[in-house]
């Protein structure tokens, strides 16, 4: 053999050799790393929204409003009904005193109907109490309890809670018949992160005395925002002539005012939206809570809470429990189920689900550590023989 084909067959050996240890040294953190560009730094992979307004009567028109604001503002940014809890009388709409009936408006021009076609109220009426507010946050709802009812968040879910209604020094109240204080509500929080219920919180509140209803939180990653201080009233914005009231408050209309300008797209951060509170226009005095957020305010998003994400998660990957269907007969011909809304489904999480699914359409996975050190001894060995035939052929010509 001549020298030139050896060293041709020894370089040749050389390429497809490290070709294929470099190929299976592919592990799971480049894989994560090629999402990464997609995904939110606050690291939620779902958002949802818990609204509610817990005045009830003709006369907190406004209330009503404020909420069915918010409610389209969501729903616009992306985040489906099936991810929005909300709570409201819903007892304006359709009042006698309302001379423009199926609707409610937040505006005295009338020109958009928040009420419209598309409104689903998920608890009604005598249904708002502090009792299921607390039952859906912390998850211990009645077994028949709907999903429409159910908050069914876990860690990687960030949440924005709105309240409105009629408040004083550390306490909102429900309905004018009972109310719920600061601790119940710091409580229902703490509850929340032990159980690994939420990734991070927005708490919007706009009452009287807004401020104090968040003084005892405690549980980290909340970040909560005020109309007012302590001992400071919360005010309606303006009202409408002919329906007689007011339609709007004054610090749910300048925060709309600010999201009415973003969009799935937007790169506008709390921090904007916090800078915009004034008091001249407000005429309180708007609180920002932070202490307890761990990422800064000029990094985090509107849309991590206002909107919606939709991310890919790698999960591990899990060996299938062949003895289960040797134990069980039934579940050897049983096809599988595609969930075509993850979030939309109670019967399996998501992470439940992207496992599932990526345990029965992979064989070889990439990042799989048995698998890819098998391969490296494979491919270090091809290497190895290639070297050795090389040496040996190149000796016997010497």
């Amino acid at each position: 053999m001549k020298p030139t084909s050896i060293l041709k067959y020894f370089a040749a050996s050389i390429c497809i050799a490290t070709t294929l240890a470099i190929s299976v040294t592919t592990n799971k953190d480049d894989v994560e790393g090629f999402f990464a560009k997609n995904k939110s730094k606050s690291g939620h992979t779902n958002n949802w929204a818990v609204l509610v307004c817990t005045s009830r009567f003709w006369f907190n028109y406004r209330h009503i409003a404020n909420t069915l604001s918010m409610y389209r503002t969501v729903k616009r940014l992306g985040i489906p009904d099936s991810n929005i809890i909300m709570m409201l009388a819903d007892d304006v709409a359709c009042n006698s005193r309302n001379i423009f009936p199926a609707t409610v408006y937040n505006n005295r021009g009338r020109h958009l109907d928040l009420y419209g076609e598309n409104v689903e109220v998920d608890y009604r009426g005598y249904e708002v109490t502090v009792e299921n507010f607390i039952r859906l946050l912390t998850g211990r709802v009645a077994k028949e309890t709907p999903r429409s009812k159910r908050l069914l968040t876990d860690d990687q879910s960030n949440i924005l809670i709105f309240m409105t209604g009629h408040g004083g020094e550390e306490f909102l109240k429900f309905q004018d018949a009972e109310e719920i204080s600061a601790h119940d509500l710091g409580d229902a929080f703490q509850q929340m992160y032990e159980k690994k219920r939420y990734n991070e919180i927005l708490f919007m509140i706009d009452t009287c005395q807004a401020n104090t209803m968040y003084s005892k939180i405690h549980s980290p990653n909340i970040v909560a925002t005020g109309s007012s201080k302590l001992n400071e009233s919360s005010y309606s914005h303006h009202d409408d002539p002919d329906i007689g009231v007011a339609v709007i408050d004054r610090f749910t209309y300048y925060v709309l005012e600010v999201l009415e300008k973003v969009n799935m797209q937007s790169k506008a951060t709390l921090k904007d939206l916090f800078d915009t509170y004034d008091y001249n226009l407000l005429q309180s005095t708007p609180g920002v809570r932070s202490d307890l957020f761990f990422r800064p305010l000029d990094e985090v998003l509107l849309t991590d809470f206002f909107g919606n994400v939709q991310n890919v998660e790698l999960t591990e990957s899990k060996e299938v429990n062949n003895s289960l269907t040797e134990t069980d007969p039934a579940l050897i011909d049983s096809e599988p189920m595609f969930i075509e809304d993850p979030q939309a489904e109670i019967a399996s999480s998501p992470k439940q689900s992207a496992s599932w699914i990526q345990e029965q359409s992979h064989t070889f996975e990439i990042g799989n550590p048995d698998q890819s050190q098998t391969w490296r001894y494979v491919a270090f060995a091809v290497l190895s023989v290639a070297m050795g035939s090389a040496l040996i052929a190149g000796s016997s010509l010497v």
